[in-house]
């Protein structure tokens, strides 16, 4: 066999050789490693530790922000303003660019912590030997070959090919998704064993819940299953979200026409009209300057932070403010099974007894819930079988339950304390009942003999032996079966039967038994469970069940258009039995991860479309599931809360973690986490970022036709040769105050009615098309003809001066602006409807604060200084609320033509 020098530590194939094997490869004896081997060791395989990965510098993070269209249009903005020796708005300019930047840096450093955490998951203490001595060691000296001794609570330091175990159970939910300690044995399995099924190895960061061994290091550091997860997680780049790709579209497009737009009325007016060259330079700017939405940025900005609070008051926390409006553009939702859709928490479903099949409500660990008989409620004290059977389960059981300011909470083995939570739902009294029936002596649970059992004995000194364990096991050691009637021979096929119903649901199957103890016992013996004539009482089908709000909200989902799909490392029949009670569709036909790795990419694009569960997954399948479905176009989002899950939760549009169970990794690899690990606060989350989508389309849709209005403006009066209606300066105040005020208020607005009835938005659609593409020239022609219109109605008519004229214009505008913002509390429906014109209290404060700013604009004598305004009349406020109002009246008569012809 070759030396441990010439082979790599992380040989896959471990769990496919026996511990003499490995204890040979390694040249491990009894009594461990020499010290002087070991650090020979250290030296040639190096610490067990995960290294950091390359990062580049905190300036170097810090510039790349600027590297992004919307920071090229707010600096063309700023040079605009800048030549025109408007220092403030270019400082408040160049301040929105900072702000934006600065959040976007933090952010980043945020997320780079993923690699951090799952570094932080590897034990700080280990205990080996070395020399034929026990002895702690760090972590991180653990080295190829050592020999690790485990026992519950212990985290595993590295990977461990075990030599020995004893009753040995190791929690490997972070690594596979399974719900219940895994137990473990010395017998090899086959090369093509699921992570889940690798029986004989304990892998670096699981942790022992139970028993004791001893594993022979077979893989440190980066070559650990948890190294192999770290690599892979840092090879995974995250992606563009659809408002960032949509925006980038966007504005190129908006550069290409400023550029156009303002060198062709440039050249038009220079060569055409004969205006002065630094006269047309100026106009050339106001034209640019009035065509970018400055505000937009801040709106977008604003908008997703508001998105944030409201999104942490329904229990969903946001890590970077551009997941906000992507959850509103999924289409598919890859769930983790353990913990996310169910509780995590071992629930006793169905009990079989002799005579009838009953089954249990209530999920978790909390004891709220009852017992049915075809449907009908019953009280288990009406069936003595029933009763006897419940009391076996508390008293054959090492678990407790404990209630926590609210909380109920288990100490032990998870299907224990199903057990012993059913039997507070019949109201059975666990220290009442341990008083009555004292344990006298027990045999633990070893994987060798498949049973527990315990021997108790009543006050009047009569005996009774409990069993408990692998049904199959019980059923061997049982003679009768208990009814109401009394006690009948054993009936195996009906059971059987009964095995084979119950597996059918995904259920873990427990066999629950008694017998009489023999006069005077008072010590329990193996032999004394294997002689058997016990009197089987029930079968138990103990699953981690579904959340109900989680099926409710899978419902609400898929209403909503949006596909949920669930990604588990837990066994096939398990993951479709959750399925189907999720009610996921295609009749929940499921693929296991053995099935996955034999596909390739189209085949498993195939797959990923026709099937909703797969299970016995690897980090490495979920991955690959993710990338399918976005290679098909789809946004998706992906829950979990293990480090197996932290790879796809980086690589998909939105990675969520659940808050309390979940791993750090987890948290740190996603963009939004659950506080209250509830698969139902993700639909609220997709609600609240289908609104925030839709207030940034309303902002859009009220800022380009202000500034399409302003240019057509200002292009009118060079094409006719007369005085510009607005200044430079004048175009800036509507751009950066009373546009922005107004479009402020469209972030703060409530859902829009049916927002999740609607099915998802294309994710390849740009943020203009369609309706929008109408409503935005259609507004702005409606705000340029009533503002060019009155001022060359003051110049040309009554002759005013050009002061005059334009202060006129400006308010026409503004008016025009502040009636139009009424008719985006719906952007198809009518707002005069339902009240929905006063669900919006924000609407009506921007109105009010616009109208404090406009007065003083008009009226204030420094303003006027500023800007060049002038005092108004009763009757010229008079026309410009009429223009106003006609504004607020043909958008709404517009939304009607809309509905009725082409929705």
């Amino acid at each position: 066999m070759d030396s441990p020098s010439d082979t790599p530590p992380e040989n896959p194939a471990w769990h496919t050789r026996t511990a003499d094997e490995a204890r040979a490869f390694w040249r491990t004896g009894r009594d461990g490693l020499a010290d002087d081997e070991a650090g020979q060791r250290l030296t040639h395989y190096g610490p067990n530790a995960l290294p950091a990965p390359p990062r580049a510098n905190a300036l170097v993070r810090f510039l790349r922000h600027f590297h992004n269209i919307l920071i090229y249009i707010l600096l063309f903005a700023a040079l605009g303003t800048a030549p025109l020796g408007h220092w403030v708005d270019t400082g408040v300019i160049l301040a929105v660019v900072l702000i934006n930047t600065l959040i976007g840096f933090i952010q980043e450093g945020k997320a780079e912590k993923a690699l951090d955490a799952i570094r932080n998951m590897l034990s700080p203490k280990a205990t080996v030997i070395r020399n034929g001595h026990r002895r702690e060691i760090a972590a991180d000296q653990v080295v190829p070959g050592d020999l690790v001794l485990l026992q519950g609570g212990d985290q595993v330091p590295a990977d461990l090919r075990l030599v020995e175990a004893r009753n040995l159970r190791i929690e490997e939910a972070v690594l596979t998704g399974e719900s219940v300690p895994v137990e473990k044995s010395l017998d090899p399995v086959t090369e093509d064993a699921p992570l889940g099924d690798r029986s004989c190895m304990a892998f670096s960061g699981t942790m022992v819940a139970f028993g004791r061994g001893v594993g022979l290091v077979v893989g440190t550091g980066k070559h650990t299953e948890i190294g192999r997860i770290s690599t892979l997680l840092g090879e995974v780049h995250s992606l563009e979200t659809p408002l960032v790709r949509q925006v980038e579209q966007f504005g190129h497009w908006l550069a290409v026409v400023i550029v156009l737009i303002s060198a062709a009325t440039f050249a038009f007016g220079y060569w055409v009209r004969d205006y002065p060259l630094n006269e047309m330079f100026l106009a050339a700017v106001s034209l640019a300057v009035s065509t970018i939405p400055e505000g937009l940025p801040a709106i977008m900005t604003i908008a997703l932070a508001i998105g944030v609070q409201k999104m942490a008051r329904r229990n969903a926390i946001i890590r970077r403010l551009p997941a906000v409006e992507t959850l509103g553009s999924v289409t598919t939702i890859c769930s983790d099974k353990t913990g996310t859709l169910t509780r995590n928490e071992m629930t006793l479903e169905t009990l079989v007894t002799a005579r009838h099949a009953y089954q249990v409500s209530g999920v978790g660990y909390a004891p709220h819930g009852g017992f049915s008989l075809d449907g009908h409620e019953v009280d288990p004290d009406d069936d003595p079988v029933l009763s006897d059977a419940l009391l076996a389960g508390m008293l054959c059981n090492d678990a407790a339950l404990h209630e926590r300011d609210g909380q109920w909470q288990m100490e032990g083995d998870p299907t224990e304390g199903a057990l012993l939570t059913a039997a507070l739902k019949a109201g059975l009294d666990m220290r009442l009942q341990q008083e009555r029936l004292p344990r006298t002596d027990v045999i633990p649970f070893e994987s060798d003999h498949k049973y527990m059992a315990t021997l108790h004995h009543d006050h009047e000194g009569h005996g009774r032996i409990l069993l408990k364990g692998a049904p199959e096991r019980v059923l061997e050691l049982c003679d009768l079966q208990r009814t109401a009637e009394g006690d009948l021979p054993l009936d195996r096929d009906t059971w059987h039967r009964h095995m084979e119903a119950i597996a059918g649901k995904g259920q873990r199957l427990l066999g629950v038994a008694v017998r009489e103890a023999h006069a005077g016992q008072q010590t329990l013996a193996y032999q004394d469970v294997e002689a058997g004539g016990f009197t089987l009482l029930a079968l138990c089908g103990i699953i981690d069940p579904p959340r109900e709000e989680a099926i409710a909200a899978v419902k609400e989902c898929q209403e909503a258009g949006i596909r949920v799909k669930m990604i588990t490392g837990d066994h096939l029949v398990t993951a479709r039995a959750i399925g189907e009670q999720l009610g996921m569709g295609n009749g929940c036909r499921a693929i296991a991860g053995h099935e996955l790795e034999t596909l390739n990419d189209a085949a498993l694009q195939r797959a990923v479309q026709e099937s909703d569960v797969f299970a016995r997954t690897t980090p490495e399948h979920k991955l690959r599931l993710v990338q399918a479905l976005q290679a098909q176009g789809h946004v998706t989002a992906m829950t979990g809360d293990g480090v197996n899950d932290a790879p796809a939760l980086k690589r998909a549009d939105v990675g969520v973690a659940m808050g309390r169970k979940g791993t750090e990794a987890a948290k740190q690899a996603a963009e939004m986490v659950l506080a209250d690990d509830n698969f139902a606060s993700i639909a609220h989350a997709v609600e609240e970022g289908r609104t925030v989508y839709d207030n940034i389309r309303k902002s859009i849709l009220h800022m380009l036709p202000t500034n399409a209005g302003q240019s057509l403006t200002i292009m009118m009066a060079i094409l006719m040769g007369l005085a510009l209606p607005l200044t430079p300066v004048q175009v800036l105040w509507v751009n950066m105050v009373t546009s922005v005020t107004l479009a402020m208020a469209l972030a703060f607005q409530p859902a829009e009615p049916g927002v999740m009835k609607r099915p998802p938005r294309r994710p390849d659609a740009p943020l203009l098309s369609g309706f929008l593409l109408w409503r935005i020239p259609f507004v702005a022609i409606l705000l340029w003809a009533g503002t060019f219109g009155h001022f060359v109605y003051m110049e040309e008519v009554l002759g005013v001066s050009d002061e005059l004229a334009r202060t006129v214009a400006i308010n026409t505008l503004v008016a025009g602006q502040a009636f139009y913002l009424l008719n985006l509390r719906l952007i198809y429906q009518p707002v005069l409807l339902g009240g929905e014109l006063f669900r919006s209290g924000a609407m009506w404060i921007a109105i009010g604060v616009l109208v404090l700013l406009q007065l003083a604009f008009t009226y204030a004598p420094v303003m006027q200084a500023l800007f060049g305004t002038v005092n108004l009349s009763l009757q010229d406020w008079g026309r410009i609320l009429l223009f106003g109002a006609a504004v607020f009246i043909i958008v709404e008569l517009e939304k009607t033509v809309i509905r009725r012809f082409f929705l």
